[in-house]
């Protein structure tokens, strides 16, 4: 099994005592999203873990559990340096790049992968900034990773009003591959290897390949085991993620970017994280008399 914490929340930011109890408990349950009442009960035992796959924005409070952790696991790690404007509760971007640094010297920079994801256009985020933007970390953090995901925003519906007043806009194929042909330059010129996201425009004619975050190689290079497994199927139609079980809950990360399509609104975010508990097997709340928990194969 692979455990991806989280694509849902930042669990490293904001939630590693709980989940290093949920590793001591060897348990985590799970609500799901489209029926809450409706509990998945997770092993997570020695012999069933395979790897862990981490996602986070800021892993400075989580870098003092990770001695606890006995399971192989990397990390994906998004930097892309757009500020308050976006990420308004988002640390400054030196800060990040020198985490990176000590959590590649650590882990080893092959176990540490750089996503710069996503990318935004706007009057403000302009193509010309991106380039700028991106050669700028690049150069910070080519010694600490061999690779960089980074994937194109989708306007999701629950995210087009937090937008609105910011400019932010649909990309079109024609910026995707201008933007994209200048990433690969600089990647190149770095020795960072460059892969998309989800995305269903065709760029290898600038040697970038369609990626994908819980990746079966890294993994296998990573535990020395072969895999057998498939696409994950409950991934957008261009994802390219091998299957995994994510532990993590909408409507949770006090992260509070603009464009995540993982929280609806703060609101309900704020009441989210007030009502964790890390003493709990769920990410937020307790379980109630009228759940029904199952166990997840």
């Amino acid at each position: 099994m692979i455990v991806s914490v989280s694509r849902r929340t930042d669990i490293p930011a904001y939630y590693g005592e709980w989940f290093i109890n949920r590793l001591k408990e060897k348990y985590v349950l799970v609500r799901n999203p489209f029926n809450p009442s409706s509990v998945s009960r997770i092993r997570l035992h020695e012999n069933e873990i395979d790897c862990i796959v981490f996602w986070t924005k800021n892993p400075v409070s989580f870098i003092r559990w990770l001695p606890l952790i006995r399971f192989p696991y990397y990390f994906l790690f998004t930097i892309t340096g757009y500020g308050k404007n976006l990420e308004k509760s988002m640390p400054d971007k030196q800060m990040l790049i020198d985490a990176f640094i000590q959590l590649s010297s650590i882990c080893g920079r092959e176990r540490v992968i750089w996503r710069y994801d996503p990318i935004v256009l706007s009057s403000e985020f302009s193509i010309d900034w991106h380039i700028r933007n991106f050669s700028f970390l690049a150069e910070q953090l080519h010694l600490h990773t061999v690779k960089c995901i980074f994937s194109f925003l989708h306007l999701y519906a629950k995210c087009q009003t937090r937008l609105k007043k910011t400019g932010v806009k649909e990309i079109t194929e024609k910026e995707k591959i201008s933007l994209a042909c200048e990433m690969a330059k600089i990647a190149c010129a770095w020795d960072i290897v460059l892969e998309s996201c989800a995305s269903g425009t065709d760029l290898s004619m600038f040697g970038i390949r369609k990626g994908s975050c819980i990746n079966k190689a890294v993994i296998e290079n990573i535990t020395g085991v072969s895999l057998e497994t498939g696409k994950d199927k409950y991934q957008r139609k261009h994802c390219g993620c091998i299957e995994s079980i994510d532990i993590g809950a909408y409507d949770t990360c006090p992260g509070n970017c603009l464009y995540c399509y993982a929280n609806i609104g703060f609101d309900k975010v704020r009441r989210n994280y007030e009502d964790h508990d890390p003493e709990s097997p769920l990410l937020s709340g307790h379980l109630q008399k009228r759940d029904r928990i199952f166990e997840r194969n």
